[in-house]
């Protein structure tokens, strides 16, 4: 383990929060860790509702591969951590009992030991944040302890970056709306009430998007056929 402060954490909280994107604030998580904890690889995977768990982001193709071997096989500490556990530690892949398929595959390629955290705020499981190196026995209790606190601080960022995405985009809907809409009363002289109607059947008649139906009118001046 690397020596981190206080005053390090202080400084990643608000840098967190301070980037612009979800992909910046992950990234930015990322690199934190492998200096926190001095590891040889970093992931974070997310949960999605409706589409179950994908890897968003990893400082190397390989964890992508791995992460996408416990997806398949439905086996391996991630899942854990994301279904029931707050945290899991492998020693050392090449001797650890649980998941055999996937701690035989990662052994293979090298890797010898894995640290995964959940990442969650009170009401939801956001993903994990999942560390691992190339030695045995690398990760301890310090290590543990900082990357709890990292998966905290990447909670509430994330949540928040997430938050605001979702807040843009929902203005951005709005704007394209108006925007269709004010084509429509200019071009048959209709009043705002019936454009926007005329919008929403569109969209309801042909299970398109009304901020899709919205955009194709402000790019090309013709509802999408």
């Amino acid at each position: 383990m690397q020596a981190t402060t206080a005053e390090e954490f202080a400084q990643l909280a608000l840098s967190l929060h301070d980037e612009p994107t979800l992909e910046d604030t992950v990234g930015r998580v990322l690199e934190f860790a492998l200096q926190a904890v001095g590891c040889t690889f970093a992931g974070v995977i997310f949960v999605h509702g409706d589409r179950g768990v994908e890897t968003f982001a990893a400082t190397d193709p390989l964890i992508k591969d791995l992460d996408r071997l416990q997806f398949e096989i439905g086996e391996g500490p991630d899942l854990e951590v994301i279904a029931d556990r707050l945290g899991v530690l492998v020693a050392d892949t090449a001797t650890d009992p649980r998941w055999p398929t996937w701690n035989r595959e990662v052994a293979e390629v090298g890797i010898r030991s894995m640290l995964g955290t959940r990442i969650h705020t009170g009401s939801a499981t956001i993903g994990s944040l999942n560390l691992y190196d190339v030695r045995p026995h690398h990760f301890g209790e310090e290590d543990r302890d900082v990357a709890h606190v990292l998966a905290r601080h990447a909670a509430v960022a994330v949540a928040s970056t997430r938050e605001q995405t979702q807040l843009w985009e929902a203005i951005d809907a709005r704007q394209l709306i108006g925007q269709a809409t004010g084509i429509l009363m200019e071009r048959f002289a209709m009043d705002e009430e019936r454009a926007f109607a005329v919008l929403r059947r569109y969209s309801q008649d042909r299970n398109v998007k009304l901020r899709d139906v919205a955009a194709r009118l402000v790019e090309t001046r013709r509802l999408p056929g």
